[in-house]
C-alpha cells in the first residue's frame, strides 16, 4: 500500500453525469476535487448513450425527409445509408463534446485520475494501487446494459445497446427486447434505415412509464410506420439460426431477424467495488440514499444510475450539483423527480413532466384531464406531424402533470417544466400569448381549453 495523499475535500469514483456534474460544482465552490473514471468523463450518456443514440436519430430523419419530400412537392429519393458516414457523423459529434469536457476538467484544476478504482473505506478510495483519501466520496459508477437470466449477449446476433450503436451494417430485421424508452429509441432509428423491426414487450404498452394515452399515440404511430409490436408477450428464449436469429415467447409465438438487441433496462455498476465491504447499504445492486443523497455512512454520498432514482443523465447531473453543495455547507432542496422533463426521442417523440393521470387520481382523487389534437396546431401540419398534448389537473388547483406526444415535441417540454415546478393554474398559462405559428401553442391553446376559454378547440 502506497502512503495517502493529503486528504481532498472530494473524491469522486466515476466521471460520466453525476461525477463530472458534482466535480465542475465543488470545484466552483472552493472543494479540491479528485475525480476517477476508468474510461473516458463523460460516461455512458456521453459515450454510448443519449448523444450517439440522438445522433442516430436524426440521421433516420434525414433518411425519411429524403424518402418522403414528394409529399413537400420536393423531388427527393434515398440513395441509401452509408453506415461508415453516419458513425462517422455520430463520432464527430461526440468527440467535439468530448475534447469540450476535457477542456474543463482541466480549466477547472480537477485532479484527473484515469483507473478503475475501488471504495477501500468510509474515506479512502484506491485506484492503480495509490490511495487517495476524501473528507468525502461521493460513488457515481453509473449503469450497464443488462440482459435477462439464460440470455447471452454474443455481440453479433444477440446485442445491447452499446453494440448496435456501432454497427457497420443496416440489418434487413431486427426484433427489439424492450418496448421502454431505449427500445422504442432503437426500432424508430432503425426503421427510418429501413430495418424490419418488431418490438416484444412484457407490459400491456410501449414506454410503460408514461400515461396511458402517450403510449396508445405511439403505438398509433409506430402501426403506420410499420413498426411491429408484440405487447403483454414474455420472451421465453432464443436460439441462433443459419442466418439470424428465432425468439420464442410464452404465448408460443416465434419470431425470426437477422439480430436480437436485448433493451431491457440498465442495471447499476456497483459488483466488486469494495461498496458492501467498507459498509454501504445497498438493495439489488443499488446504492440506497436519502433525499439528499447520503448513503448509511456520513461521509458517503451517491447519485446517478447507481441509486434507484430516474435512469436520466439530466438526473445525474441535478443529484451531483446537490451532493456538491451540500458538501460544500450549502443547503441544497431536495430534488422532487416528478418534476424531471423525461424524453422518448422517436419519431414521434414522447415527453411529459409530472405526474400521469393514474397517479394523479391515485394522489388527489379527483382530476380533470383535457387533451388537445395536434391537428389543431399550424405548425404540426406544416411539419406533417400528428399527436396531442394531455394536461391534467388537480380539482381546482394547479396544472400536475404535461404529456406530450409528436414531432419535436421535446423541445416543448421546458415551458411545460415551468408550469408544473411553478405550480402554475390553467388560468396562468392561458394568459400569456405564445408565438404564432410554432408549436407551442398547443401548450398554449390546451391551457387556455382547460381554463374554460378554448380558442381553436371543437367544444
Amino acid at each position: 500500500m502506497s502512503t495517502p495523499t493529503s486528504p481532498a475535500d472530494l473524491v469522486i469514483l466515476g466521471g460520466g453525469s453525476g461525477g463530472y456534474a458534482a466535480a465542475f460544482r465543488a470545484t466552483e465552490l472552493g472543494l479540491n476535487v479528485v475525480l476517477i473514471e476508468k474510461d473516458k468523463v463523460g460516461g455512458t450518456c456521453l459515450h454510448r448513450g443519449c448523444i450517439p443514440t440522438k445522433a442516430l436519430l436524426h440521421a433516420g430523419e434525414v433518411a425519411d425527409l429524403a424518402r418522403e419530400g414528394e409529399q413537400f412537392g420536393v423531388k427527393t429519393s434515398l440513395a441509401g445509408i452509408d453506415m461508415d458516414g453516419v458513425n462517422a457523423y455520430k463520432d464527430g459529434v461526440v468527440s467535439k463534446l468530448y475534447k469540450g469536457l476535457q477542456g474543463l476538467v482541466k480549466a477547472r484544476k480537477i485532479t484527473y485520475v484515469e483507473g478503475e478504482g475501488r471504495l477501500t473505506s468510509p474515506t479512502t478510495v484506491e485506484v492503480n494501487g495509490q490511495t487517495y483519501e476524501g473528507k468525502h466520496i461521493l460513488l457515481a459508477t453509473g449503469s450497464y446494459a443488462r440482459s435477462l437470466p439464460g440470455l447471452d449477449i454474443d455481440g453479433t446476433r444477440v446485442i445491447t445497446s452499446d453494440h448496435a450503436l456501432n454497427m457497420d451494417r443496416v440489418p434487413a430485421s431486427a426484433i427489439i427486447l424492450g418496448g421502454g424508452v431505449i427500445g422504442c429509441e432503437f426500432a424508430s432509428a432503425w426503421k427510418s434505415f429501413g430495418v424490419d423491426v418488431t418490438i416484444v414487450e412484457a407490459l400491456p404498452h410501449l414506454v410503460p412509464l408514461e400515461d396511458e394515452a402517450s403510449s396508445k399515440l405511439l403505438e398509433r404511430a409506430f402501426r403506420r410506420r410499420k413498426i411491429g409490436f408484440e405487447l403483454g408477450s414474455r420472451f421465453s428464449g432464443v436460439q441462433t439460426t443459419e442466418n439470424g436469429v428465432k425468439i420464442s415467447l410464452e404465448n408460443g409465438k416465434e419470431l425470426e431477424a437477422e439480430l436480437l438487441l436485448v433493451a431491457v433496462g440498465r442495471g447499476p455498476v456497483s459488483q466488486g467495488l469494495g461498496y458492501e465491504e467498507a459498509g454501504v447499504a445497498m438493495d439489488r445492486g443499488y446504492v440506497l440514499v436519502d433525499e439528499l443523497c447520503r448513503t448509511n455512512l456520513p461521509t458517503v454520498s451517491a447519485v446517478g444510475d447507481l441509486i434507484p432514482t430516474l435512469q436520466l443523465a439530466h438526473v445525474g447531473f441535478g443529484e451531483g450539483i446537490l451532493v456538491a453543495e451540500r458538501v460544500a455547507g450549502l443547503n441544497p432542496a431536495p430534488i422532487d423527480y416528478a418534476g424531471v422533463p423525461r424524453i422518448t426521442y422517436s419519431d414521434p417523440e414522447v415527453a411529459s413532466v409530472g405526474l400521469t393521470e393514474a397517479q394523479a387520481k391515485e394522489k388527489y382523487g379527483q382530476v380533470k384531464t383535457l387533451t388537445y389534437d395536434l391537428a389543431g396546431n399550424g405548425r404540426s401540419q406544416i411539419l406533417k406531424t400528428t399527436g396531442a398534448v394531455k394536461l391534467v389537473q388537480a380539482e381546482d388547483g394547479p396544472v400536475v402533470g404535461i404529456h406530450m406526444v409528436g414531432s419535436r415535441v421535446g423541445e416543448l417540454i421546458a415551458e411545460a417544466q415551468l408550469i408544473y415546478n411553478w405550480e402554475a393554474e390553467a388560468d396562468d398559462v392561458a394568459s400569456l400569448i405564445h408565438p404564432h405559428p410554432t408549436q407551442s401553442e398547443a401548450l398554449g391553446e390546451a391551457h387556455l381549453a382547460l381554463a374554460g376559454k378554448p380558442l381553436h378547440v371543437h367544444g
